[in-house]
């Protein structure tokens, strides 16, 4: 299927918060991990977020040179092509973006976008994250409020990060307090009485709830996600809103339990991100690989090698299927799997 449509992404984050599931967003950066989600998301018969960071994105450029917004709009493209020949919906998103990064991320990507809007097509990517947890609460809030209605105008979705989540995410790192790891109920407010509900534009919302980026075993990470259903009551209740009025976004989710998921789900989590776990799946069927074929990867004692085993197609076609394994768990673990707008 197309990428998705600003209407159908809308749906889809829709048909999420009223069926109670979430849709696995995964970073990508590089035509494999793209294929590899792809692979996985139709196996699992699940639509789906394709997401790609600065550090991606530079990545995706070529690694001797900075060009991210080059290389976010060559993961676009590339995106746009593939995705015809699978019978899934999946949206484009710009995962973490701190200040330093928007001169030569997101808002190039914001301004590509408006031309192709302008020349009568859909925007390049459905939703922008703007990452403003490293910088003030009032500060955060306030470049969100410029960067909102420039994405209204595009028919695209803002994403806002209110608390810190811990560890580090492709090179940006937070070092919070551990009171910041945990978003309060006033610090979300303050960002509804400046953004709106939807009036100004459309945001999601990744609020912490003790999260940290990177990987942990289960147990190790003090999740509260019970605290993302009393911040939306206490929303709803200061606004005079229906139930859940937010929609929310989870970070940094290696290491939880199906539980927590599940908990943080019901409150309202309509994305959850993915990145250490789809990266590792990716990596360790590349090692077991290279172990079992080392006689064959390499020329030991004068041999030749095998090239049938060192072609990186050998080893590549394994390697996605073994990441698009863990996107089919994560959707069943999301509640996403075979959910699909094509199903």
């Amino acid at each position: 299927m197309p990428v998705a449509t600003p209407e159908q992404y809308a749906d889809m984050l829709d048909r999420a918060k009223a069926g109670g599931f979430a849709y696995p967003a995964i970073n990508a950066a590089s035509s494999q991990s793209v294929n590899a989600v792809l692979q996985g998301l139709t196996e699992a018969g699940s639509d789906g977020i394709l997401q790609v960071t600065t550090g991606g994105a530079d990545y995706f450029a070529g690694h001797t040179v900075k060009a991210r917004a080059t290389g976010a709009l060559a993961f676009a493209a590339y995106v746009h092509e593939v995705a015809k020949s699978y019978p899934i919906t999946v949206a484009l998103h710009t995962d973490h973006c701190p200040k330093p990064a928007l001169e030569d991320f997101v808002l190039p990507l914001i301004k590509a976008s408006e031309q192709v809007v302008a020349d009568g097509g859909n925007p390049i990517f459905q939703s922008h994250m703007w990452d403003g947890s490293a910088v003030p609460l009032d500060e955060n809030i306030q470049i969100a409020k410029e960067i909102l209605p420039r994405l209204k105008a595009i028919n695209a979705i803002l994403e806002v990060e209110i608390g810190v989540v811990g560890g580090e995410e492709d090179g940006v790192q937070h070092e919070g307090s551990n009171e910041a790891l945990y978003t309060t109920t006033a610090d979300v407010a303050k960002a509804v009485e400046a953004l709106g509900l939807g009036d100004q534009g459309r945001w999601i919302a990744a609020l912490t709830f003790g999260n940290v980026h990177g990987v942990y075993k289960p147990g190790n990470v003090k999740l509260r996600p019970e605290l993302l259903g009393e911040i939306q009551e206490g929303i709803a209740a200061q606004f005079g809103t229906g139930p859940k009025p937010l929609d929310l976004v989870f970070h940094g989710g290696s290491g939880s339990t199906d539980q927590e998921i599940a908990t943080a789900v019901a409150n309202g989590v309509v994305k959850m991100n993915i990145d250490t776990d789809t990266q590792y799946a990716f990596t360790r069927s590349v090692a077991g690989f290279m172990f079992k074929n080392y006689d064959g990867v390499l020329k030991v004692d004068g041999e030749v090698g095998n090239k049938k085993a060192y072609d990186p197609r050998a080893w590549g076609k394994i390697a996605e299927s073994a990441m698009a394994a863990r996107v089919v768990e994560a959707t069943k673990q999301l509640g996403s799997a075979g959910k699909s707008l094509a199903a």
